[in-house]
């Protein structure tokens, strides 16, 4: 079961947060709102500013009913909404990052971050060091007087090395800084960012809190001390997301515990089905007993989700290309987090740590489909291997 959160359980604040049925005429889910403009009824609410929202941009019930049920599952004090996972990274640094300031990035980051990193926060002055996503509280090392912030994205990107969380997050309050988390892959609902030492918690909601591979959006949730900068940062920018796809994010929480449980029970017994494979050299998922950042996700963790890397053994370009040109069930496509099944080849962007693989790195997404045809899928492209390696 998940963790309690003011006194109900998340899977209930997944089904009733931030529902507004009374304002909505007894509607189950707020209405999608399409709006600019927004009507004062008079001068004096006008100069005043009261009422409930006063530009499309600043919000709407569809954007205010989204950010209360994330608030209610993160147990965060404010959330922000915004148009894809790699703008809420963006605002999330950029809220506590100004030129001249040092940022500790993680080398096992989304390649998206490393490239925000390296080209537009460089132009604007914030130097970041990458470092071992296995460092722990050795990240004391690497602060200076000028480090604002660690970012943490915990399992890592293709490569799932579990961090140590509340250790770097340690050192990081204890030196000033701000700790930054991309959790899309736990979700609030199985790694609890602000009890483990975030004061900001990134989600690429595109992924498992949409659901469905039909919208692109983002969320930033802050603890106290830092949502009002994170609130400025955000209106600053001028970042907004579209009632419509509130509405399906929404939509897509409400299912968000149940389809959670069932990627990460397929996920678990395909990685342990491909440990038994010839083909394969080993399978990179926390949740394996053997895996190196298994007693860190043990003790940090709720359960497991859908996505894990996959290291073959050593085999011909022309192999793997029949290997994956044969699947019929998982398709080529990059994210994840939707009903379908997903698998692409991995390409490694490393500059603090060293990741030694024997052969091809592969990243699958375990979708909504039954486990044996999911099996039987994987065991066909084995079979159109062999006449090539």
């Amino acid at each position: 079961m998940a963790r309690k959160k003011d006194d109900l359980r998340q899977e209930t604040h997944a089904a009733h947060a931030g529902r507004m049925s009374r304002e909505h005429f007894g509607a189950v889910n707020t209405p999608v709102y399409r709006a600019s403009t927004i009507l004062y009824p008079d001068l004096a609410a006008l100069e005043a500013i009261k009422i409930p929202y006063i530009y499309g941009r600043l919000g709407t019930p569809s954007s205010r009913s989204l950010e209360e049920v994330v608030r209610a599952l993160e147990g965060g004090a404010r959330t922000v909404i915004c148009s894809s996972g790699l703008n809420a990274i963006a605002v999330a640094i950029l809220s506590v990052c100004s030129a001249g300031d040092h940022l500790l990035m993680v080398d096992s980051c989304y390649a998206p971050t490393r490239t925000l990193c390296d080209k537009t926060l460089k132009r604007l002055g914030v130097e970041t060091t990458y470092y071992d996503p296995t460092i722990g509280a050795g990240i004391q090392s690497l602060v200076r007087a000028n480090t604002k912030a660690v970012f943490c994205e915990s399992p890592g990107s293709l490569t799932f090395e579990v961090q140590d969380v509340p250790a770097v997050a340690a050192v990081a309050h204890d030196c000033g800084a701000s700790v930054l988390l991309d959790n899309t892959w736990a979700t609030p609902l199985y790694f609890d960012a602000f009890a483990h030492g975030a004061d900001l918690s990134v989600q690429a909601a595109t992924k498992y809190i949409g659901g469905h591979a039909d919208v692109m959006l983002g969320y930033v949730c802050a603890n106290e001390s830092h949502a009002k900068r994170l609130a400025q940062t955000h209106d600053h920018l001028g970042i907004y997301a579209s009632g419509d796809d509130c509405f399906l994010a929404l939509r897509g929480i409400r299912t968000l515990p149940v389809r959670l449980k069932r990627h990460g029970e397929t996920a678990l017994a395909l990685a342990k089905w491909l440990q038994s494979r010839p083909e394969v050299s080993h399978v990179l998922y926390p949740a394996l007993e053997d895996d190196p950042g298994h007693a860190l996700w043990k003790r940090d963790f709720v359960s497991a989700t859908g996505l894990f890397g996959v290291v073959l053994k050593a085999i011909p370009h022309q192999a793997l290309a029949a290997f994956f040109d044969s699947l019929k069930l998982f398709g080529m496509g990059y994210s994840w987090g939707g009903y379908e099944s997903l698998i692409v080849p991995s390409t490694l962007h490393r500059t603090a740590s060293r990741f030694n693989a024997v052969g091809p790195l592969i990243r699958i997404h375990a979708g909504l489909e039954d486990l044996d045809d999911l099996k039987s899928d994987l065991e066909a492209g084995f079979a159109a291997m062999k006449p090539h390696s």
